[in-house]
């Protein structure tokens, strides 16, 4: 009996495993064209879309779509710049005088340049006080032609800051009383005169504006764009300029 070596014979290779896809299924065969930014040029598709929301969100976003960037800027800086230092100023300075002065000269600037210049340019509003020979005084009212409306972003954050940063010196007064710092109250108080000055006159102003509106569309007999002429125009236009009037008060 031969003996025969246990592994003698050849070993067969199992069945080959079946081969699988590489890459990512359902991609495109074309390879993706990087994107070169050149200056003077600007980059297209979606690289180009998420680069534009980016660069249009917060402060600069809104700046790039004012009409007037730099007014709506300066209305701001003002505000901003006199809160600011009437907040900080006791960690810079111990100079109490020094202080006044800074914030009463922030406090004028932006009391003049909220009433002759952003309002005019931002929302087409002005409003003036004029004393007549008889010593009797009145407020003159002045908007923009109603066919030349305003921006809608600048007229939107001229508004918010005529209503919120009152409402921030309003706070500091709260505070003020409740820490008895009665050596600030005075700018405090005059920071509210200020802001408040130029929110009442430029609310009486917009509703002037309405009203003159309101009015010419009343005269010509025209509404929504349907015109109505002779007794029939009368009629709509007494109806109109009384609702509206009682409307805007």
């Amino acid at each position: 009996m031969s003996s025969t070596p246990f592994l003698s014979g050849t070993i067969e290779p199992d069945e080959e495993a079946p081969t699988l896809p590489h890459g990512k299924i359902g991609a495109s065969s074309r390879a993706s064209e990087p994107v070169v930014l050149v200056p003077g040029t600007t980059a297209s598709g979606s690289a180009a879309t998420g680069i534009g929301n980016v660069e249009e969100g917060g402060i600069r976003g809104i700046l790039k779509q004012s009409s007037h960037p730099l007014s709506l800027f300066c209305l701001y800086l003002f505000r901003s710049a006199a809160i600011a230092v009437y907040v900080l100023c006791g960690l810079f300075t111990d100079n109490y005088v020094l202080s006044i002065v800074v914030v009463v000269v922030l406090l004028s600037l932006d009391f003049w340049n909220t009433r002759n210049v952003a309002g005019r340019t931002l929302v087409g509003l002005r409003y003036w006080n004029e004393v007549d020979e008889e010593g009797e005084s009145s407020w003159v009212f002045e908007s923009r032609d109603p066919s030349r409306p305003a921006n809608v972003i600048d007229a939107k954050m001229f508004w918010i800051a005529l209503y919120a940063y009152p409402l921030g010196w309003l706070a500091l007064f709260i505070v003020s009383l409740l820490k008895f710092n009665v050596s600030f109250l005075p700018i405090v108080l005059l920071a509210l005169v200020f802001n408040l000055s130029n929110l009442l006159g430029f609310t009486y102003a917009d509703r002037d504006a309405q009203k003159r509106f309101a009015s010419g569309i009343a005269s010509s007999g025209n509404l929504l764009g349907f015109g109505f002429g002779g007794i029939g125009g009368q009629l709509v236009g007494g109806m109109m300029k009384n609702t509206l009037g009682r409307v805007l008060g």
